[in-house]
């Protein structure tokens, strides 16, 4: 492996890491935190659906990140296969990377920004919910692949 692409490997590592990360970090400590500030401020200065606002600006942004990790990666990996070092796993965990984390930022945003702007009432409906959970579980793919992906792409770094 040559110097460039070593230093390449690392930035995609890296990039691959932050992005796991700031996902992370999204669910695991904003949205708690996000979803409760009645137990940060002492009394409930904003309603669940305000706070809801707030965390989907979180996630628009964290979308930005994802949107950019996907061009990178599908240069990364494309070039890869090009060159013949591909595997089974490498190639199912882009592929999930891929379909989750477009579904992440080209579906299930919009989407419930959509909902959202339509109203708080919205928000409380069967098909608003069911829209967040999708969500959930989908972002919950996208991590496990994103960190298969990750994994992988160290093992053949440190070969």
């Amino acid at each position: 492996m040559n110097k460039y692409f070593r230093i390449t490997t690392m930035a995609y590592l890296i990039l691959l890491t932050a992005t796991l990360g700031a996902g992370l970090f999204a669910g695991i400590v904003v949205a708690p935190v996000t979803f409760h500030t009645e137990q940060w401020l002492g009394s409930e200065v904003l309603s669940h659906y305000q706070e809801g606002l707030i965390m989907t600006q979180n996630f628009v942004r964290l979308s930005y990140l994802v949107n950019f990790m996907l061009i990178v990666v599908a240069l990364y990996e494309g070039y890869k296969y090009k060159k013949f070092e591909r595997d089974t796993i490498t190639q199912i965990a882009t592929f999930f990377v891929f379909a989750t984390g477009l579904l992440f930022s080209q579906y299930y945003i919009p989407d419930i920004l959509t909902m959202q702007m339509a109203g708080e009432e919205m928000t409380k409906s069967a098909a608003f919910l069911n829209t967040h959970k999708g969500s959930e579980i989908n972002f919950k793919i996208f991590s496990l692949a994103l960190l298969v992906l990750i994994v992988r792409n160290m093992q053949k770094a440190c070969k």
